[in-house]
């Protein structure tokens, strides 16, 4: 079995992140969804307007989703991969923070999968808005 990994804010919940879900699940068999705390995010964005609760139940509940690994780490290390079992990580091709990934990049295990063009949860804050 080959274990996916991808991590996400998840928050404002929209189709952008199934089609992440999708596009990730086509490089192993398991996938497994990082999902960083309120704290983590606030720490390098704004708050996030669902709680940290709130998007675990909610990225759970998606039927996409084998695993979900609440808290998770802005920067992936070596011993969270071994302790995780994950063969790949996968991420939107929008990232700026490649050096949160530098591990899995020295390992040959980070694919980059398309970013959904036209969604996203800030377009949708600017929407609101309006």
């Amino acid at each position: 079995m080959k274990r996916v990994y991808a991590d996400m804010v998840g928050d404002l919940f929209h189709v952008g992140h199934i089609n992440m879900f999708k596009q990730a699940r086509l490089y192993g068999d398991y996938l497994i969804i990082g999902v960083h705390s309120d704290s983590t995010v606030e720490s390098y964005k704004r708050k996030p307007i669902i709680s940290e609760d709130d998007r675990y139940e909610i990225v759970k509940n998606c039927k996409l989703v084998d695993d979900v690994i609440i808290d998770a780490p802005l920067v992936i290390t070596k011993d969270y991969i071994k302790e995780n079992k994950i063969d790949v990580i996968v991420h939107g091709d929008d990232t700026a923070f490649t050096e949160n990934y530098k591990v899995p990049i020295d390992m040959g295990i980070m694919e980059y999968i398309k970013y959904t063009e036209g969604i996203s949860t800030s377009e949708i804050i600017q929407r609101m808005a309006k």
